[in-house]
């Protein structure tokens, strides 16, 4: 692996646990875990999916995602409804409460992230901003 990889997964890997402890303490009441936000983000951005379809898209075991989509639907942030064209199939989506959810998640986040590259002297955010391009498309490749 060369030492580019190797970095960026460590400074991924600890951006992602950065920002999963500071919401955790700068928002206690936000109690969602990262699967499940990944999984709303997920349906919002999409039209109504089946459980394997979007097992495939997340890269899960679809008894994770049935496990994950039943406690997003006793919690009122997933809707399943059936398929007009195959009775067999149910069609996820997220609710208008899950939206909100989802909203209040992004926001918090923003602030979070927002805070933190104000913290950055002029030229390391600029850095930061200019190397977005490039990351999402990374993003694109590693899919």
């Amino acid at each position: 692996m060369s030492e580019e990889a190797r970095t960026l997964t460590d400074v991924v890997t600890r951006l992602r646990r950065a920002l999963r402890t500071s919401i955790r303490s700068d928002w206690p009441w936000e109690s969602l875990p990262m699967a499940q936000i990944e999984l709303l983000q997920t349906l919002a951005e999409r039209p109504p999916m089946r459980v394997g379809d979007l097992a495939a898209e997340l890269r899960l075991a679809p008894n994770t995602v049935s496990g994950l989509v039943g406690q997003l639907i006793d919690s009122g942030l997933v809707s399943r409804a059936g398929d007009p064209a195959d009775r067999r199939v149910a069609r996820l989506s997220v609710t208008a409460q899950g939206h909100d959810q989802l909203a209040v998640w992004q926001s918090a986040h923003e602030k979070r992230i927002g805070a933190a590259l104000d913290k950055l002297d002029v030229q390391e955010r600029a850095d930061v901003v200019r190397a977005l391009t490039a990351l999402d498309h990374l993003v694109d490749h590693l899919r």
